[in-house]
């Protein structure tokens, strides 16, 4: 484990330390420094590692021990709201909107959090991120009006999620279950949380050390998978579909 944090130099290209020598006080903290351009992000995801800061700080760059992530076949949604959701008009789409999605995300209160980490850097680099086919947002609707959504960054046949929102209650719900049932469909097995907490626990996240997190990712972003937008690929999911049983 580092005793600070390793300082990036100012080439996109250039490699990050190994993951596994991120600090444990404070736990994760792996680098400092750098931008967020497309292919140092992109690199980071490929290796586990994930970017995380507040206005006014450089870039931070985290990857932490153990790892919360879902299995695309576990995400689970209780038995009232399942029920609720068989007469539900909502339907679910993807990357109809990516601009609103992270906005929103950016501009929904967190409990205890001050702001948001979402700058406009960062909404701006993953904006960019997604005009080439790398970041993606599922988004549920109800009529005409936006309901929640997640958005993520995909990298082969791993998707690792960002930061989701709820206009309405249950929303984010339904994107997550939503976004599990696709992949799952695709063949992608994992969805990337990042850090822990007791709403995500809820929904089906667990806890992976982290070695194991970075084996997995390894093997993950080098399948192949058609990069670009997933609108046709993804069409459109009537969230009546998920309060069956063998939906997660």
């Amino acid at each position: 484990m580092r005793q600070r944090p390793f300082v990036l130099s100012s080439d996109p290209y250039a490699p990050f330390p190994h993951a596994g020598t991120a600090m444990r006080e404070p736990a994760g903290l792996l680098a400092i420094g750098g931008d967020l351009s497309l292919p140092r992000l992109l690199n980071a995801y490929r290796h586990g590692i994930f970017p995380w800061f507040s206005d006014g700080q450089p870039p931070l760059w985290w990857s932490p021990d153990p790892r919360m992530v879902f299995h695309t076949d576990g995400v689970r949604l209780s038995s009232r709201f399942r029920r609720e959701l068989k007469r539900s008009a909502w339907q679910v789409r993807a990357d109809t909107c990516f601009e609103q999605v992270i906005t929103a995300c950016a501009q929904s209160p967190r409990p205890g959090q001050h702001g948001t980490w979402i700058t406009s850097g960062m909404r701006q680099a993953y904006i960019d991120l997604h005009r080439q086919g790398h970041a993606h947002s599922v988004e549920v609707f109800d009529g005409d009006r936006l309901a929640g959504g997640i958005y993520g960054v995909a990298i082969g046949r791993m998707f690792f999620g960002e930061s989701m929102f709820s206009h309405l209650s249950g929303a984010s719900k339904v994107a997550l279950a939503a976004l599990a049932t696709r992949l799952r469909e695709w063949g992608w097995p994992l969805i990337d949380a990042q850090v822990e907490n007791d709403h995500l626990h809820s929904l089906g996240g667990c806890l992976v050390p982290r070695e194991t997190f970075l084996e997995q990712v390894a093997c993950l972003v080098d399948l192949p998978t058609p990069e670009g937008a997933w609108t046709a690929r993804f069409g459109v999911l009537p969230t009546a579909l998920l309060s069956q049983p063998s939906v997660p």
